[in-house]
């Protein structure tokens, strides 16, 4: 007996009961640990290829496998899996976004900074919420991505940055230390923080929301994480708020002028630049939560301007900026 005598059949019976049990139970079941570095893949899951193995020649012979009836070695599992038409692929583990971060953070703050079992009901629900953040493409993501033993470990690694710890240090990353701190530091606004992305998960009010460049530029930052700078992005982009923003500026009888510097793209371009302006959401990001944005929470900035405001942390706020220009 030996890898040839398993089927495709056997291995789909396999998964249909790592599907069953879920992926920890399956492994203790066969004696398996996590597997990280690749993965089988089927109906747009992922699942640990030795284990499904090992389990497949039980559902092909009719009894487990002995030790050195079986390949020990990655590459010929990988080898006849892919003969019976399975898909293997590389599976890299994916760095902790700032935003899972600080839900992990929060969820050490809810319970008192003390070690969380991978067995609280809050565990796992922190895993089923990171794994529905739009952050990571599914088609990367590892399996067992943020599972409740990855959650277990991170909160772990960042419990273990804390001042009043005397605990050996992890092997964790320095953004562990960062958010710790970050949360010590203004735990009012990360926790608000923290509500704000998981209600928009849960909305699906953050899903949707496109990736703006600036996503991508390390200049602009803020605690408060990716997701909801996407939000906040997509407010000042909004072309009917800008508009309303704009008619009630000139319904007022004031110019339609960067309200920092007082850049006026018309008066410097003529036709070209009338009613050129960016618009700026003045509500900070802790508190973005809110559904409705009203015009009084807008003001309208020249690009540089708008630049200057985002381009580090904390960000300004525009009577911040005016005294900067001023001084």
């Amino acid at each position: 007996m030996g890898p040839a005598d398993i089927t495709a059949d056997a291995v789909l019976k396999a998964i249909a009961e790592y599907d069953e049990l879920g992926r920890e139970a399956f492994l203790d079941t066969y004696g398996f640990r996590l597997t990280s570095s690749y993965a089988l893949a089927h109906d747009d899951r992922t699942y640990d290829p030795k284990a499904v193995f090992h389990a497949a020649h039980k559902y092909a012979t009719g009894r487990l496998p002995y030790d050195s009836e079986l390949p020990g070695g990655r590459a010929d599992i990988e080898k006849r899996l892919r003969e019976l038409g399975f898909e293997v692929r590389s599976t890299p583990s994916i760095p902790w976004a700032w935003d899972e971060l600080i839900l992990a953070c929060d969820l050490l703050v809810e319970h008192g900074w003390k070690t969380l079992d991978t067995t609280r009901p809050e565990v796992i629900a922190l895993s089923e919420l990171l794994q529905r953040l739009p952050l990571h493409p599914r088609e990367k993501r590892p399996v067992g991505f943020r599972s409740p033993n990855s959650v277990r470990l991170k909160t772990d690694n960042i419990l273990n940055e804390h001042p009043d710890r005397d605990t050996k240090k992890t092997n964790g990353s320095a953004r562990d230390a960062e958010i710790m701190w970050a949360f010590l530091d203004e735990p009012r606004r990360m926790r608000n923080a923290a509500e704000n992305i998981r209600r928009g998960v849960r909305s699906g009010e953050l899903a949707g929301l496109p990736a703006f460049e600036e996503e991508a530029d390390e200049d602009i930052s803020a605690p408060e994480g990716r997701l909801l700078i996407r939000k906040h992005y997509a407010r000042e982009r909004d072309r009917g708020l800008r508009k309303k923003k704009i008619d009630r500026t000139r319904a007022e009888g004031r110019p339609i002028a960067c309200e920092a510097c007082g850049f006026d793209f018309g008066a410097t371009y003529g036709p070209r630049g009338k009613d050129y302006i960016e618009v700026h959401h003045v509500v900070p990001l802790h508190h973005i939560g809110e559904s409705v944005t009203r015009l009084e929470d807008l003001a309208l900035l020249c690009a540089n301007c708008h630049r200057m405001i985002h381009v580090s942390r904390p960000w300004l706020t525009v009577d911040e900026l005016r005294a900067l220009l001023d001084r």
